[in-house]
């Protein structure tokens, strides 16, 4: 894949959707939550497509907006798939922390719509699950080092944390690297698939459960 300068659905018009949403939606609801979480990472991919630092950089552009417009679809519209609708359901409940939300948008973005917007930039492009390896680790060096952020950001002071606290019962039961590494075999299992649809679909709607059952135990209402 070459290298381009112009791309059809730039990083830049998912930015300004996002920064639409942030600017519409109240600051402790849910999804504007993570919404400000992941417009922090739509813009560091931005910064390092213009900086030169993915090989390809249509690639990486491509993988990066067929993501997040999964997301967008969501956040924009009234019909969550599994995986979202725990936290479009408790978005506004008092009891869930911000760092909760956070963390259930990154489940339920990783665990289920990254291993399709994988697929969905294979067919965009004409390439293989493998030929977007580089970019899609890069993609997740990004995601790493943006949640180590929103842990410093969104934790509760240390007070809080004690070994007993339910949230950090919660924090310590997932995990992003396993969560990623997940999503990159389900992308290449659904791309082994393809010419198989209802299993395709069937694989995908268990990966949109398992996600959706996992951000439901997330989003435990705790106590104060």
């Amino acid at each position: 894949m070459a290298q381009s300068a112009h791309f059809t659905t730039p990083v830049h018009r998912v930015v300004s959707r996002m920064r639409a949403l942030d600017s519409a939606l109240p600051e402790r609801d849910g999804i504007a939550v993570f919404n400000r979480v992941y417009l922090a990472v739509t813009e560091a991919v931005g910064r390092h497509v213009e900086a030169g630092r993915f090989p390809d950089a249509e690639a990486a552009v491509t993988l990066d907006v067929r993501f997040a417009e999964r997301y967008l679809t969501v956040a924009e519209g009234t019909h969550p798939t599994a995986c979202w609708r725990p936290l479009v359901q408790f978005r506004r409940h008092p009891g869930v922390r911000p760092l909760q939300f956070a963390l259930a948008g990154i489940n339920a973005h990783i665990g289920h719509d990254l291993a399709l917007a994988v697929v969905d930039a294979c067919r965009s492009l004409g390439c293989e699950p493998i030929d977007l390896e580089d970019e899609y680790d890069r993609v997740g060096d990004i995601l790493v080092a943006l949640e180590e952020h929103i842990r410093e950001e969104l934790m509760p002071g240390p007070d809080l944390l004690q070994v007993a606290d339910p949230l950090t019962h919660l924090l310590g039961a997932w995990s992003l690297e396993r969560a990623r590494d997940a999503a990159w075999s389900a992308a290449r299992a659904l791309w082994a698939l393809r010419g198989l649809p209802e299993l395709a679909e069937e694989f995908a709607r268990r990966l949109d459960t398992a996600a959706g059952f996992a951000g439901r135990m997330l989003l435990t209402p705790l106590p104060d």
